[in-house]
């Protein structure tokens, strides 16, 4: 039995019949085909399903659709520089300080350090380690990652 919710992601309402045990990062992924937002552990130990649900991180692995009915999402696909054109700040300061090598990662990362500047403009280089805690890296030993996030804080 499928049940009827709608969405809102990046801007566009959507409404989709789920069943009741489809996570969002499926209904992301597979019905609405923004995969950006990567399936990595299914246990939200990566970080790598990230996206913004209501204007705060969530793992999306983590998220039942139906719990999301009504509610706001942004995901990578969403993330935009000024007036929507080009990369968001985050975007171009991870291509700049190479805080990325497969990419896998990463847009868990930016949906993450951009919730984080968006409560603490000015993070302490302690507070964006912290901050990216539940987002894991296999290549890049994370220093590249977080010059990223301090010089999109500094932009």
């Amino acid at each position: 039995m499928k049940h009827s919710i709608t969405l809102k992601v990046n801007g566009t309402a959507h409404a989709v019949d789920v069943e009741p045990r489809a996570l969002l990062v499926h209904v992301l992924r597979d019905t609405l085909n923004l995969t950006g937002t990567h399936v990595g552990c299914d246990t939200s130990q990566c970080g790598a399903c990230t996206i913004h649900l209501n204007g705060r991180a969530a793992k999306s692995c983590t998220v039942l659709a139906v719990q999301a009915d009504g509610a706001e999402i942004t995901t990578i696909e969403g993330m935009s520089g000024e007036g929507g054109l080009g990369l968001h700040k985050l975007q171009a300061a991870f291509w700049e300080k190479h805080g990325l090598q497969c990419g896998f990662c990463t847009p868990g990362m930016i949906m993450t350090a951009a919730d984080l500047l968006a409560s603490n403009p000015s993070p302490t280089e302690a507070e964006i380690r912290h901050a990216l805690e539940g987002n894991y890296c296999r290549y890049t030993g994370y220093q590249n990652i977080v010059e990223a996030v301090k010089t999109a804080a500094a932009s």
